[in-house]
């Protein structure tokens, strides 16, 4: 539905979301999530001149880098992203968590584990309109929490309802069939759906999150991973011509993880642990584990060790997976969540991070490779996929053009656009 305040009561109104005052918007407001947008894609589109839209905007807009959220999930970021705080905060810190008080290992699927609004409910209920599109079903509600507007996912576009989704007839609309989960034109239903209702009902606040498919099979410079971003800056074109301000992030970037054969390079830090301290000593979890695993093979560059016999220190565990090869950082619980704003309860005892280009598991037995159909894993998770866009298509205003250069996060997004721009 259309905003039910009108333009004077706009202009005087603002906010308080988490911490941040946001004004409401000056206009229609999208913010896109690139879901593994590594700069890399964008400086590759760019060089092969195929993204004339996005390129614009880099240079008549606003353009730096941000830091995503840790650990470099799906998740976690988009989480952060609508709600403009990290992962401390809201609750969120990865796809897939063992929860300490049951000792269940609990795969994320709704939005029981968050514990702040997120900047769109709390806008629809102050009356604006407001429209949130995922190309995974996963995310859509979490996203969708205590939200007052339309919100679906393209995965589950021919399953939408007025009373689930705020709209029906999805596939009606678009004129086109929900597509494949495993496709680049997951992500561009999003946006073409954007496209759509940005047109039908000039909404206040809209946030279109796309999949990471692409960057997951394709490198920067391949003939495919140009495709999908010529064809993402063609909604892009749309999105601007249509009058809103955009917003566009991504919640982490991408990095190659195989050996130069093609072979995964993989630390299968469980089968490690096993072999120093017995096979019930420990458990390895990678919260990067979600229902896309034919990505990643639930391989990523983050995970977290769990204790389960008190016998073994959490000191001297932490300095022998620190002397892995392959391993980057390995922390204890507060450590970690001091320095990566975490939230303790749902850490755990051990943070490990890889290195660049370094995949880290569980127990091989249970990463089931065959998924990825002798493709070279791609994924992310760890500090080397933290580097994303941050790109803004109207130039800063004055107030915001006056604060440093440096430190963005992703999930300083959302005010940017709505509070920063001319």
């Amino acid at each position: 539905m259309p905003s039910t305040k009108s333009a004077a009561q706009r202009a005087e109104a603002s906010l308080e979301v988490n911490g941040r005052t946001l004004l409401w918007p000056k206009r229609s407001t999208v913010v896109i999530c690139l879901d593994g947008g590594d700069p890399l894609y964008l400086e590759a589109a760019r060089a092969a001149d195929v993204v004339p839209t996005l390129d614009r905007l880099m240079r008549e807009g606003f353009a730096t880098t941000a830091a995503a959220a840790m650990p470099t999930f799906t998740n976690p970021n988009n989480v952060s992203i609508v709600c403009g705080v990290p992962p401390s905060v809201h609750g969120v810190s990865g796809n897939y968590y063992l929860d300490r008080a049951s000792g269940k290992e609990i795969m994320m699927l709704d939005a029981s584990p968050l514990r702040a609004p997120t900047i769109l409910s709390v806008f629809s209920k102050a009356g604006a309109c407001v429209v949130a599109i995922t190309a995974k079903d996963k995310l859509r509600k979490a996203l969708g929490k205590d939200l007052d507007g339309i919100v679906f996912s393209a995965e589950r576009a021919d399953a939408c309802s007025e009373i689930e989704n705020g709209i029906s007839d999805v596939v009606g609309l678009m004129g086109q069939s929900a597509p494949d989960q495993y496709s680049a034109e997951l992500s561009l239903f999003v946006l073409d759906a954007g496209v759509r209702l940005l047109s039908l009902k000039k909404p206040d606040l809209m946030y279109l999150s796309l999949s990471d498919y692409v960057q997951h099979k394709h490198a920067p410079e391949s003939p495919e991973a140009l495709a999908f971003m010529a064809a993402v800056d063609q909604r892009l074109a749309k999105l601007v011509a249509g009058g809103a301000t955009v917003g566009l992030t991504a919640d982490h970037g991408m990095n190659d993880m195989a050996h130069p054969d093609g072979a995964p390079n993989v630390v299968y830090l469980g089968d490690r642990l096993d072999d120093e301290y017995g096979a019930a000593a420990m458990r390895v979890i990678c919260p990067i584990t979600d229902p896309f695993v034919r990505h990643h093979g639930a391989l990523g560059g983050f995970v977290r060790v769990h204790l389960l016999q008190p016998e073994h220190d959490v000191d001297s565990v932490t300095r022998f997976i620190r002397a892995l090869p392959g391993v980057e950082l390995a922390l204890a619980r507060n450590d970690a969540c001091e320095r990566f704003d975490l939230p303790p309860d749902r850490e755990g005892d051990i943070v490990v991070i890889a290195r660049k280009c370094v995949a880290i598991g569980s127990r091989s037995v249970e990463h089931d490779l065959s998924q990825l159909a002798g493709e070279r894993l791609r994924s992310h998770g760890g500090l080397a996929e933290q580097t994303v866009p941050f790109i803004l298509s109207h130039p800063l205003n004055a107030e915001y053009a006056a604060r440093p250069v440096h430190g963005f996060r992703n999930y300083d997004i959302f005010e940017y656009a709505i509070n920063g721009v001319i």
